[in-house]
């Protein structure tokens, strides 16, 4: 099942983005390319979510921010949720309407002032539920739902939008572990298959080196590396900007594996260096 959207590249240059005087991301330039998906890695507080507030309109900036050329700053608000939306890390969880009802909120940008439908709506929605695997629960009053089914639901009010670039960010916070490999196939399928333009902040870094075409590292505000996962997840470099040991191994079959070490007193008795698996909170 296509999405019917236009693919498009997002570039930033140069922007910034502050809080009061405080400076929050600075001087931040890269691309998103159609029908792939960067994740954003980086420290508690080095800025991540911040540069996608500012991106989509979010949180003021400075700099230019482009569609295939075109500057957003040019665009109407209308016109700008045509062509990019975001999955925000919280949303409050809507009462009295079911699954359908919540998705159909994605149509707005789509639709005529004093009219709550548009000719495309059934579809869009249709296909959104599809996608997402929501068949089943299109029913059911969101309030009655999982965590994962609601992540979800807020990510097919998201395609049923229609745009050509998704921005998601930390979309498999507090998700339980199969909730949050279905989340990230169905994130895959949308880049692969739909040739979605896709950004997200991710606190997993396993999590990046499964999905991501290129990887974006954010420390103090300000981009420091990007590339492939391969290219910017060093162990020296993980190491220095997150403060502990990292190790970066890859196979012979080319699969990557990035686990932190910590050491510490099991009982008195016991002492050992462990590996862990990395889960690095942004």
């Amino acid at each position: 099942m296509q999405i019917e959207h236009t693919t498009a590249e997002l570039r930033t240059e140069s922007v910034s983005v502050s809080y009061g005087a405080a400076p929050v991301v600075v001087d931040a330039s890269f691309e998103l390319a159609p029908g792939g998906i960067t994740a954003l890695i980086g420290p508690n507080g080095s800025g991540k979510s911040t540069l996608l507030r500012g991106i989509s309109r979010l949180a003021d900036s400075t700099g230019t921010v482009t569609l295939d050329g075109t500057d957003t700053s040019q665009l109407s608000p209308r016109a700008f949720a045509k062509r990019l939306t975001v999955l925000a890390q919280q949303r409050p969880t809507p009462g009295g309407l079911t699954v359908t009802e919540v998705v159909e909120l994605g149509r707005h940008p789509h639709r005529r002032r004093f009219s709550r439908a548009d000719p495309a709506c059934h579809q869009a929605v249709e296909r959104a539920i599809t996608l997402t695997g929501l068949d089943a629960l299109r029913d059911r009053p969101v309030t009655e739902l999982s965590g994962g089914q609601l992540q979800r639901v807020w990510l097919a009010t998201c395609l049923a939008q229609q745009t050509d670039v998704l921005l998601l960010d930390e979309p498999t916070t507090f998700l339980d572990l199969r909730h949050q490999m279905s989340l990230l196939d169905v994130i895959r399928d949308l880049a692969d298959h739909h040739g979605l333009t896709i950004g997200v902040v991710l606190h997993d870094l396993e999590q990046a080196v499964d999905i991501a075409d290129q990887v974006i590292l954010v420390s103090e505000g300000r981009i420091v590396a990007k590339g492939t996962p391969a290219e910017v997840m060093t162990a020296e470099r993980l190491t220095r900007i997150f403060g502990v040991p990292i190790d970066v191994t890859t196979s012979s079959s080319g699969e990557m594996t990035v686990r932190a070490r910590r050491s510490g007193r099991r009982n008195s008795h016991h002492m050992e260096h462990r590996e862990e698996p990395v889960l690095l909170y942004p």
